[in-house]
């Protein structure tokens, strides 16, 4: 029998690398921007085309590379960041397998311009699909430029699996996030089809989490610092009261390097118990450093997982130094809702007695001299003016004895104010004495059949009446908008803005009304008729939300997600209790729908018990 295992040629082994390291355009953006960091570079741009699926370039101003080193860098586990296997547990460094840049060049076209300060002249080298099409001397500016051009360009399987433009320019957005908030003394620029979409200066770290998330987020932030053997902890958390339905604001860095872990979030939970509103979650933008050594970053192909030698005391302390934070900056409720600084004790009266009071009374003092000839002024200029006598008291009850009917009946005809009534949306008139539905566990509505019993689910029974009803405003473009008596003024971050951007047509064939609409700032003098005020922002939060992470493709339309969205966020929630009439125009309405059997995420909204079921069960 012949052999019948054989080495794979390189690249085909490059490419199977790639499919661990390089997942979508955001995989490229990480592993250059790291590199770029590891060379040194105060400067790093980000130029990115159709959401790095044509261009994905990064610039620094590094130490850059020489000749052998830039034909070398391609090469597969080709490092220059560990020289033994003692090194994976004490790095300093961001890119140390040596495979991000074989995996790239073996899945897209990558032109390679580096050089370094002490050279006059530099490389240029230009791979496509794992072969060296050309190297040659160029003349370039100290550092490194990275171009990789039309990703997967040789796998079309894995570039038919990217997500729309919008998903995958999210994805970049993120991990760029994740890098500048790292390094805040690397000054980083980010440009998206030729627009400039970030561009922060060296700074401190409160001012980079500002300009990443807007100027709106310096009121936000109360800053977290704590040091000890084992953990040095620096960074900020988010007040309770802006507190977001999404994680898009949580971030735990690690000797600089941004890792997942969900232990240690759950400890930032722990220390925000009691504070925030159910299904609202803690914003944290904290820097964790620890010795190398007790750390193995190692264990994922992405390195954003990370692992502790002992996570029990990490735990500790890092829930400690946030709840301290918290009670320190008078973050929790508290009582005394006026204090005044006036009242406080100087802390140069802290030994001192208190002295007896000295009471002096002026005893030629007499109140009433002033009122006296305030009178006696006011008789002597209104002598002219006299009052008529009271001769007879009697003469002023004169004729009531004779009026005493009349009186009656007047008083016969005084109406009285009515009480007030429990104000409804439906008219009372209209609720029956027989009650043909029941609520069960204030979730589900239960009515009878002719064949048996019926039971809605009443939250996916109002999504499904609401998405309707969103739907054909937009499509028709005629929706009723009620006026706000204050504009409504809203913040968020530039990209959150820009998605809002991109469906103000929407919005507005849906009743909402904008008369500002800035990267810092959203003005709103205008909602659809039935939400309140108190929910503008919730929904725009649960808009941006799935537009994030559920994009619609080409099959569908940004109206259709629209409609999907404002129906999930108004839709009457679980656990909320409904009168028969409300039950019943529920159950109404539902039935008056298009396609009533399923909610807009295609989940069924109700089912039904045949009397032959029902009676099986007493078999």
């Amino acid at each position: 029998m012949s052999d019948i295992i054989q080495l794979l040629p390189d690249h085909v082994a490059n490419q199977i690398a790639a499919g661990e390291v390089v997942q979508r355009p955001a995989s490229v953006v990480k592993e250059l921007l790291e590199n770029a960091i590891d060379a040194n570079a105060t400067e790093i741009k980000l130029i990115i085309k159709d959401a790095g699926k044509t261009l994905v370039q990064v610039i620094d101003n590094g130490k850059g590379m020489s000749t052998t080193d830039a034909r070398l860098s391609f090469e597969r586990h080709a490092t220059s960041k560990i020289k033994a296997a003692e090194d994976l547990f004490q790095l300093n460094t961001k890119g140390f397998r040596g495979e991000a840049l074989a995996s790239i060049a073996a899945i897209a076209h990558v032109e390679l311009k580096s050089k370094q300060d002490k050279d006059d002249l530099g490389t240029a080298i230009v791979i496509e699909g794992s072969d060296v099409k050309s190297q040659e001397v160029s003349v370039t500016p100290t550092g490194t430029s990275v171009a990789v051009k039309h990703l997967f360009f040789n796998i079309p399987a894995r570039r038919n699996f990217l997500k729309s433009d919008t998903v995958e320019l999210r994805h970049i957005t993120d991990e760029f996030h994740r890098v500048a908030l790292a390094h805040p003394n690397i000054a980083f620029a980010f440009y998206h089809n030729g627009s400039d979409l970030f561009n922060v200066p060296q700074e401190n770290y409160r001012q980079r989490v500002v300009h990443i998330f807007g100027s709106k987020t310096n009121e936000k932030l109360v800053p977290v610092e704590e040091e000890t053997e084992v953990l040095k902890i620096s960074g900020f958390v988010g007040k309770p009261n802006f507190s977001k339905k999404t994680k898009s604001e949580q971030f735990f860095f690690v000797n600089q390097r941004f890792v997942k872990s969900p232990y240690l979030n759950h400890a930032i939970k722990s220390a925000f118990e009691g504070l925030l509103k159910e299904g609202y979650h803690p914003s944290y933008f904290l820097n964790l450093t620890v010795d190398p050594k007790s750390i193995d970053i190692n264990i994922h192909p992405t390195k954003t997982e990370i692992k502790f030698d002992d996570e029990h005391t990490l735990y500790a302390i890092l829930r400690s130094a946030v709840k301290h934070s918290l009670g320190q900056f008078n973050i929790a409720p508290v009582l005394d809702f006026e204090h005044q600084s006036s009242l406080n004790t100087p802390y140069d009266y802290k030994d001192k007695k208190a002295s007896t009071p000295a009471i002096e009374v002026d005893r030629s003092f007499n109140p009433f001299a002033d009122e006296t000839r305030v009178k006696q002024k006011a008789t002597s200029q209104n002598t002219r003016f006299k009052s008529a006598p009271t001769t007879s008291w009697d003469g002023l009850y004169a004729g009531l004895e004779s009026n005493g009917n009349d009186l009656q009946s007047d008083f016969s005809q005084v109406t009285f104010e009515s009480e007030a009534k429990d104000a409804s949306i439906f008219n009372d008139s209209a609720i029956e004495t027989t009650k043909t539905t029941f609520q069960l566990q204030q979730k589900y509505i239960v009515s009878t059949l002719k064949s048996g019993m019926l039971v809605v689910d009443q939250n996916r029974a109002h999504q499904r009446v609401l998405y309707e009803n969103f739907l054909k405003h937009i499509t028709i473009k005629e929706a009723t908008s009620q006026q706000l008596l204050f504009p409504l003024q809203l913040h968020f971050t530039p990209n959150e803005t820009k998605i809002i951007d991109d469906l103000k047509a929407d919005l507005e064939h849906t009743g909402f009304v904008f008369s500002e609409l800035t990267e810092k700032e959203i003005t709103i003098t205008g909602v659809p008729v039935g939400v309140p005020e108190s929910e503008v922002s919730i929904i725009l939060e649960q808009l941006i939300s799935d537009v994030e992470n559920d994009v619609p493709d080409t099959n569908f339309s940004a109206a259709d997600l629209l409609a999907k969205s404002m129906a999930k966020s108004l839709a009457i929630k679980n656990g909320q209790s409904l009168n028969s009439t409300e039950q019943e125009h529920m159950v109404n309405s539902l039935f008056a729908c298009k396609e009533p059997n399923v909610s807009p995420t295609n989940k069924p909204t109700f089912i039904t018990m045949a009397v032959d079921d029902i009676e099986k069960k007493f078999m």
